[in-house]
């Protein structure tokens, strides 16, 4: 089973996580952020992606939701960096679409053993707000976080879209459906010329 659990405690904030990627049928969701649009892409990302996942995050919301959201994607990539251990056997590559009715979003992923992130979406919806607390800006800041720390490649792009929860949400199960596919194990062998992922 690849799993992996970790703690990050700051001043700002405090967020556990418990990861899966083979949980199956036996996959449990619990989510706790002090915010409920977020709490529900991590829904999203952990059902479309195949995951068990359990996130408990509190932070300095009086200041803005930035520290916690970035916080978790840094803890949920640590997690899903240890639980990939090596990365033998993982078909590394892909890339998925994911619609929201008007909205459509394009992930594409290289378990690369590097952190890399690259966000685009239309200028008018770059700076818009998905609800008076969270603006489109923070999808990008958790992705960010969560390739960094989860030492992958990962291009997101929002194609298309008009409403930005529509947008923000097609976004994380774009990305939830790439990764599900990049971590499936198809062999025995590390999928790199290099022979290693993890140096």
């Amino acid at each position: 089973m690849r799993v992996a659990s970790r703690k990050r405690e700051t001043k700002e904030t405090q967020v556990g996580v418990e990861l899966s990627l083979d949980a199956g049928p036996a996959s449990v969701t619990d989510i706790e952020t002090p915010n409920g649009f977020f709490s529900h892409t991590l829904e999203a990302m952990a059902k479309h992606g195949g995951l068990s996942l359990q996130v408990s995050a509190q932070g300095d919301v009086e200041v803005d939701l930035h520290h916690t959201v970035e916080d978790v994607g840094l803890v949920m990539g640590e997690c899903l960096a240890e639980a990939l251990g090596e990365r033998r056997g993982i078909a590394r590559f892909a890339h998925a679409y994911a619609p929201l009715d008007e909205a459509l979003a394009r992930a594409v992923i290289d378990l690369s053993g590097r952190g890399f992130f690259a966000f685009d979406c239309p200028d008018d919806l770059r700076h818009s707000w998905v609800t008076q607390e969270f603006p489109l800006t923070l999808v990008a800041d958790f992705f960010q976080a969560f390739a960094d720390r989860g030492k992958l490649t990962l291009h997101l792009t929002i194609l298309a879209g008009r409403n930005p929860h529509h947008a923000a949400e097609a976004a994380f199960k774009a990305a939830a459906l790439a990764l599900r596919a990049a971590v499936r194990v198809t062999g025995d062998q590390v999928p790199s010329t290099k022979g290693t992922l993890v140096s």
